[in-house]
C-alpha cells in the first residue's frame, strides 16, 4: 500500500479535524506516523445498547472528545423511553446511499433491528450503520453530509 502525497494530505486534514493526536499506519513496505501538537483528549462514555460495527471498518481512531451536538429547535417529548442512537465512529454522516437515492430513514419511519439507518464515511470507506433497536424515528439530530464524532447522538427513537 503506497500512498500519494494527496492521500497523505487528506489523511493529515482528517486527523487534525478529528482531534486524534497520533496515528500510525504500517504495511510491509510502507510506514507513516502522523502526530499533531494538540493535547491528547479522552472521553469516557457509557453506551446503553451494544453498538456493532460493520465488518469492513478500518481500525477505529483513538477516542476524541465530542465537540458539539446540534441543538433541537422543535420540542421533543421529554419521555424517558426515547432511545438515542449514537455514532459508532468518527466520519461524515449520510442519510442516503447517494445524491439521487432516497433517504434510509425519515422522521416518523418505523425501523427494525438490523435495518440500515445511515452511512458514515471514514477515510473513503462507506460504512452502513444498522439499527440496534426497533421503533419509530422521532428526531434526526444530524444534517446530511455533516461530520460526526464517535458516540455523537444521531437519532432519537421511540421504541413503543
Amino acid at each position: 500500500m503506497s500512498m500519494d502525497i494527496k492521500q497523505i494530505q487528506d489523511l493529515i486534514k482528517f486527523i487534525a479535524k478529528s482531534g486524534v493526536n497520533e496515528v500510525a499506519i504500517e504495511e510491509k513496505d510502507f510506514k507513516i506516523t502522523i502526530k499533531t501538537n494538540q493535547e491528547p483528549t479522552y472521553v469516557t462514555a457509557s453506551i446503553p445498547t451494544p453498538v456493532s460495527l460493520p465488518t469492513q471498518q478500518a481500525a477505529a481512531p483513538a477516542p476524541t472528545t465530542v465537540s458539539s451536538t446540534p441543538t433541537s429547535t422543535a420540542p421533543i417529548p421529554e419521555s424517558s423511553n426515547l432511545i438515542t442512537v449514537k455514532s459508532p465512529m468518527i466520519g461524515t454522516f449520510y442519510r442516503a446511499a447517494g445524491p439521487e437515492k432516497p433517504n434510509f430513514t425519515n422522521v416518523g419511519d418505523e425501523i427494525t433491528q438490523g435495518k440500515v439507518i445511515c452511512i458514515i464515511e471514514a477515510m473513503k470507506l462507506f460504512n452502513e450503520i444498522e439499527s440496534e433497536v426497533s421503533g419509530k424515528i422521532v428526531k434526526i439530530l444530524v444534517n446530511d453530509a455533516q461530520p460526526v464524532e464517535f458516540d455523537q447522538p444521531l437519532f432519537l427513537v421511540d421504541p413503543s
